[in-house]
């Protein structure tokens, strides 16, 4: 393990390196194959991911799409750091399956809790993951949503950098989603409003890699600030709305679809909706993350 890249390290490389590494949630399993496509084509660091809610809205199994993970980057013999992260998760036994199935890494949300308790659980699932060899990113603050796709409300707690220090050191994890001003979904005519001296402060208090949920909707300048800051930004951004909104706009739908729904399409409405997956992708690597180009020689490690 020691020459391959994990979740931590990746993270680590793009907070140094002034770039992002694009935690992406293809929602449904066959759409788990424009992401890492994306990847390999752009030689960039990539995590796909999946959360508690995703998998009961989209009813995707987490061995399904697991196993849909590895066979893909089996197939295509994928070179950079590529990575497989269960999103937002409130529930301890989702957390030991997608431990079970091979995934890198979790993230334990608790941030509706009191501080206290937040800490406790957290630490909780660190002590459990870690032992396991499994990194985790935990929340402090609250990240409003406007379509309630990841989170139950739409109130909005910005992180206190004070709290961040204790929060991490009390811990352990490895990675801090923080609430500076993005929101989950899209933002319906508002403008998203990235507090850039929180997150600098925030970075300023505490030893982990932060990450910035609420990728989607944001305009590109904006996130490539928060990636690009020099006294360290958001070293991993989640998008997933932009990819669902790509996909179902290729196959002139609305809504969302069940990942069973989705395996009914034609070779031909795949292939379209995969295409625009991909080139949505591509171009959050380009534009918003500035990762292309980023991931290294070293190969994580796919087939533990």
């Amino acid at each position: 393990m020691s020459s391959e890249l994990t979740f931590k390290d990746i993270l680590r490389e793009a907070a140094a390196g002034g770039y992002g590494v694009g935690s992406f949630s293809p929602r449904y399993t066959k759409m788990i194959l424009p992401v890492i496509e994306a990847a390999v084509e752009l030689i960039s660091p990539v995590i796909v991911q999946i959360s508690e809610k995703e998998l009961n809205r989209h009813q995707v199994e987490l061995a399904i799409f697991s196993a849909e993970f590895y066979r893909v980057v089996s197939r295509l013999g994928a070179r950079p750091p590529i990575l497989l992260h269960l999103d937002h998760t409130k529930t301890m036994a989702v957390i030991k399956e997608a431990i079970d199935r091979r995934f890198m890494s979790v993230m334990i949300d608790a941030s509706d809790r009191e501080f206290d308790e937040n800490v406790r659980i957290s630490k909780e699932t660190v002590d459990y993951a870690h032992s396991r060899g499994v990194y985790v990113e935990a929340e402090l603050g609250r990240i409003s949503s406007a379509d309630l796709a990841e989170t139950d409300t739409n109130e909005e707690y910005f992180t206190d950098p004070a709290e961040a220090e204790r929060f991490v050191l009390q811990t352990g994890v490895d990675a801090l989603a923080v609430s500076v001003g993005t929101a989950h979904g899209f933002y319906h005519g508002r403008e998203p409003n990235i507090r850039y001296g929180l997150l600098q402060a925030i970075n300023r208090r505490v030893s982990v890699p932060l990450v910035l949920h609420g990728g989607s909707d944001v305009p590109a300048e904006k996130i490539a600030l928060a990636v690009g800051l020099p006294t360290g930004g958001a070293a991993k951004v989640n998008i997933a709305t932009d990819l669902e909104r790509a996909m179902l706009r290729a196959l002139g739908r609305e809504g969302h679809m069940t990942d069973a729904e989705l395996n009914t399409l034609s070779a031909a409405e795949l292939e379209k909706a995969r295409l625009a997956v991909k080139e949505t992708v591509k171009d959050k690597m380009r534009s918003f993350l500035f990762s292309a180009g980023k991931a290294t020689a070293k190969q994580v490690n796919t087939t533990a």
